[in-house]
């Protein structure tokens, strides 16, 4: 029990990496924005739940394949995901870039679509946990879009 619990705490931690670095979000209040951006507080609540969701997908496929078993395309598509998802405070904050926010968020909404291919080949459960975070990707490129036109 202790184990799984470990287990699972080590796959959800680093989605919170990027948190741990403090950045102006004084930037975000800043910008023009369109009509539909949620209040800033409401982005950590979903994705708090979003990165609990990813990790309880790889957290099942790693019970029932063992991290060594599964597929290299998986681990590269996970990985991939991770970068770019991690990059976008960085990007958007560090360097109050719009443009670079577009760019991290399509990185993250393209590569989501791919890791959730890679996640339904080997178990459709597991993969259906990735469904927010496509909604929300899509989301978040379409407010990272129109808040790069609205700020240029």
């Amino acid at each position: 029990m202790i184990k799984n619990i470990l287990l699972f705490l080590g796959i959800l931690l680093p989605w919170f990496f990027s948190s741990l670095f403090r950045f102006d979000y004084t930037f975000y209040n800043s910008l023009s924005l369109p009509f539909f951006a949620p209040p800033r507080f409401l982005f950590g609540i979903v994705w708090t739940i979003v990165y609990i969701l990813i990790s309880i997908s790889i957290y099942q496929l790693i019970k029932m394949y063992g991290f060594k078993n599964l597929p290299k395309s998986y681990k590269r598509t996970l990985v991939i995901n991770y970068l770019w998802n991690q990059s976008f405070p960085f990007l958007f904050f560090g360097l109050q870039s719009t443009f670079l926010g577009f760019v991290a968020t399509v990185g993250t909404f393209v590569s989501s679509l791919f890791l959730y291919e890679e996640t339904s080949k080997l178990n459709e459960k597991s993969s259906n946990f990735l469904n927010l975070y496509i909604l929300w990707g899509l989301f978040a490129t379409i407010l990272a879009l129109t808040t790069y036109i609205l700020n240029i």
